[in-house]
């Protein structure tokens, strides 16, 4: 599934709630926040997202299982990169080639 995911994909939903299912902590849900492209080329795709969690719940980087109403379910590769006042934030980075 993920290899259809596109930019698109995720700008498309920005602002949106995902479910993000760590497996030994309970279900939280943290905002699509951002979706950029990082350098796509004619032979790669790549582009950043990130999302916003609450404060009460730190994930370290793993990966985790999200869950989507409109895309349903699927497991991402997550870096925590920053925290405010309004919560974590984490990054998944998608890379690869065009076919």
């Amino acid at each position: 599934m993920l290899e259809t995911f596109t930019l698109d994909t995720f700008t498309q939903r920005l602002n949106s709630k995902f479910t993000i299912k760590p497996e030994h902590a309970n279900p939280f849900e943290a905002e699509l926040i951002r979706a950029q492209d990082v350098g796509t080329s004619p032979r790669q795709i790549q582009f950043s997202i990130v999302f916003r969690g609450p404060l009460d719940t730190f994930l370290p980087q793993a990966m985790y299982e999200f869950e989507h109403e409109e895309l349903g379910s699927f497991a991402l590769f997550i870096v925590p990169i920053s925290q405010d006042e309004e919560g974590f934030y984490y990054e998944a980075i998608f890379n690869r080639p065009i076919k």
